[in-house]
């Protein structure tokens, strides 16, 4: 459905506006030369979808920018089967000073609709956002949220076979984004090809089947979602070091190592836990540097390689300063309130709240436990919440 192929697009920068005039009127060159992509090659099949992953500025908006016909690349080729429809930065192809009926036409002529297509299609695209109430008003009295809904619906509803999400699709409330969620999938079944930017992790592992990572607009990455999601998070602690022991592996500077974790149930049993009993993680670290501010971080997956809930040593108050050659062994223990199933706990050293920026040791998967049976009240869902009431009364 499309073929990227050697991509690049760079930008003229002046450092101030009379450069550019004195370019144009006098000649020579006053400018910087930018390159936001470089030698950028993926494809996306029909009934795929592929995640963009990259840091800010990584060349993710660039490159949709390109795809959907609104920039030219500079060298490279793009390859396109059929209409490309999508939802990049708000207010994209609208005019404030139209109504929202009005705007639907204008946009869905920039689409490829015909106004044929548009008028069948205009009760359903209205119906569709929810806007009944407000179409007939200036785009200007508009939320962003109003102007998501209204141009997710034009878009979805142009028949594309290819459909392109920037993180606009983030705007919107909880109940629309379940909606777009839903019409995403039900689009995707029916064969479309969905190429998709966000910063939701989740929400890549949920629908992509690969992902793109673009690192100072070059792939660094193509693969699995799974894989493409560690290597963005790598990315993101600043790091290109890998790190591997005899049963440890990962990424990061190496001050400080994990050297070994277990999980332990109440019964002191290894790596199965029941739904309301308690799990104890005994994580074994060593500093190769004198190392201050060290917090452990602890990230539990469902069977989807979805975040389910993550915390750190930081956020409880518990960081500790490592002499060099010190081992010290963390421990973490938790009341275990998840859905019987299968989990993996990822593990990461790192100073202060956060890896970005100073991941000592990112262990991605490395430990696999089992929720098995349920203590207490049975429930759905993925994990229980503390039920403080559940009474009723006559009136």
């Amino acid at each position: 459905m499309i073929v990227v192929a050697d991509l690049c697009k760079c930008f003229r920068v002046y450092a101030r506006t009379r450069h550019w005039l004195r370019e144009v009127v006098l000649g020579g060159v006053h400018h910087e030369r930018r390159c936001v992509l470089r030698d950028v090659s993926f494809s996306v099949a029909e009934g795929e979808t592929v995640a963009i992953l990259g840091r800010n500025g990584a060349g993710k908006s660039t490159l949709l920018k390109l795809l959907m016909g609104v920039l030219v690349p500079d060298s490279g080729s793009l390859r396109v089967d059929g209409r490309i429809t999508g939802l990049l930065e708000l207010g994209t192809g609208f005019d404030p000073q139209l109504s929202g009926r009005e705007n639907i036409y204008v946009n869905g002529l920039l689409l490829g609709m015909s106004r044929a297509e548009i008028a069948a299609k205009e009760a359903e695209i209205i119906a569709f956002s929810e806007l009944e109430a407000f179409i007939d008003q200036p785009l200007r009295t508009y939320s962003s949220g109003m102007n998501m809904r209204l141009g997710f619906s034009v878009a979805i509803h142009a028949s594309p076979h290819c459909f392109v999400v920037d993180e606009a699709l983030s705007v919107g409330d909880a109940p629309f984004q379940q909606k777009c969620m839903a019409k995403i999938r039900e689009f995707k079944q029916a064969g479309g090809a969905i190429l998709f930017v966000s910063h939701d992790l989740n929400a890549v592992k949920m629908l992509a089947d690969r992902a793109v990572v673009l690192e100072q607009g070059a792939v660094v990455y193509t693969g699995p979602t799974e894989d493409a999601v560690n290597a963005y998070l790598q990315t993101i602690a600043d790091t290109d070091d890998a790190l591997a022991g005899a049963d440890v592996s990962g990424y990061g500077s190496g001050a400080v190592r994990l050297v070994s974790a277990r999980a332990l149930n109440e019964a002191g049993g290894m790596d199965v836990v029941r739904c309301g009993g308690f799990l104890r993680l005994e994580v074994v670290t060593e500093a190769a540097v004198s190392t201050k501010d060290v917090a452990l971080g602890v990230m539990f997956r469902d069977r989807f390689g979805q975040d389910v809930f993550g915390t750190n040593s930081y956020l409880h108050g518990q960081c500790v300063d490592f002499r060099q050659g010190e081992r010290r062994c963390f421990v973490f223990e938790v009341e275990v309130l998840l859905h019987p199933g299968a989990y993996t706990i990822t593990l990461a050293l790192h100073q202060g709240s956060t890896h970005s920026g100073s991941c000592f040791h990112w262990w991605d998967n490395a430990l696999n436990i089992e929720v098995a049976g349920i203590d207490g009240p049975v429930f759905s869902g993925v994990c229980r919440l503390p039920v403080r009431q559940f009474t009723h009364y006559a009136l």
